[in-house]
């Protein structure tokens, strides 16, 4: 019990600082790729919750394909090319700090830890977190909730691109 606490405060850390670095990098790349690891962490965080199948999800759809979308986006607009103001000197070591604190974690998940114990069995129902509970609370009980966050993001992203361009004209 002390381990796990330890641990959820180390990626505490890392999400709070990967999450900031996301808003104050002046690069739109370095934020995505802040952005991969902040979704990362609370991969984890799901993992410590026995929602192996949510951490899972949350690294091939968010920190997978939505972040590889957005680092598309950025790309054809030419945001990359934008004012970078040159590196910071605590960017490189807070990186490499974050990079070896997060290796180490996944070392103690996967190899020290061992195997991930069961949830107790008399606390949650058989199949809980699994494939086919999450298909089936999302497409039956909350469908319209996550139909209506797709329709946000693609608004979003419809937006950040008409913004963006905009800005060309003016130039």
């Amino acid at each position: 019990m002390a381990s796990d606490l330890v641990l959820f405060f180390f990626l505490a850390v890392i999400a709070i600082a990967t999450a900031a670095s996301v808003i104050l990098s002046r690069n739109a790349v370095y934020s995505a790729v802040f952005l991969v690891l902040n979704l990362a962490t609370v991969a984890f965080f799901y993992i410590l919750l026995y929602a192996s199948f949510i951490a899972m999800i949350q690294l091939a759809v968010y920190a997978g394909a939505i972040v590889v979308l957005f680092l598309f986006v950025i790309m054809l607009l030419g945001a990359d090319r934008g004012e970078s103001g040159g590196t910071l000197p605590w960017q490189r070591p807070l990186a490499i700090g974050l990079g070896v604190l997060l290796v180490g974690l996944l070392f103690y998940l996967f190899v020290a830890a061992g195997p991930f114990p069961a949830p107790a069995a008399s606390d949650l129902p058989p199949g809980f977190g699994g494939p086919e509970a999450v298909g089936s609370l999302l497409f039956a009980d909350y469908v319209i909730p996550l139909e209506v966050t797709s329709v946000l993001l693609l608004a979003a992203m419809v937006g950040a691109v008409v913004l963006t361009r905009a800005e060309r004209k003016e130039k």
